[in-house]
């Protein structure tokens, strides 16, 4: 990824904590982007191996083997193929709310995900984590699945900072 394609989310100030918004653009049908945020085989392609129950209160397990971390949440909202919203955390920590919203766009889908990030926590981090895995997606969606792009992590975490005045 070339510098000038870097284009990354907001961050505002919630409550006390913060609140990023990161927006894509896909050239595919809603349907197959709710995919790959849903089904357990997708989600392997760009996030993590994982579980989603695709209802109110259905519980979310996403397991980061390598990392040793495991998500173990319940999903907070829920309109099927549009709307999903599950929190980024397990069990007494802290809530991290992830909001996946998908509207159907000219030529695609706009996904717009919406992330907290309690206070004491990096949010510049956690934007940019996300940022490397919305690339990983873009890829699974063209069927050319890539590994975490550290680069991308990296300038993307470097440019949130530079939001936060940090």
């Amino acid at each position: 990824m070339s510098d000038d394609a870097l284009q990354l989310g907001t961050i505002t100030t919630h409550g006390d904590g913060h609140q990023g918004r990161l927006t894509r653009t896909f050239e595919h049908p809603p349907a197959k982007v709710w995919g790959m945020l849903t089904e357990p085989a997708s989600m392997a392609q760009w996030l993590s191996s994982g579980n989603i129950e695709q209802r109110p209160g259905g519980h979310v397990r996403i397991d980061f083997v390598d990392s040793g971390i495991v998500i173990d949440s319940r999903v907070t909202a829920f309109e099927a193929g549009s709307l999903l919203e599950y929190s980024w955390s397990s069990g007494k920590e802290p809530q991290r709310p992830l909001r996946w919203a998908l509207a159907p766009v000219a030529g695609g889908t706009q996904l717009t995900l919406t992330l907290g990030v309690p206070a004491g926590e990096d949010a510049a981090k956690a934007c940019a984590g996300f940022e490397g895995h919305l690339e990983m997606l873009a890829a699974a969606l063209e069927g050319v699945p890539i590994k975490f792009p550290f680069e991308t992590y990296m300038k993307a975490r470097q440019g949130y900072k530079e939001m936060l005045g940090a």
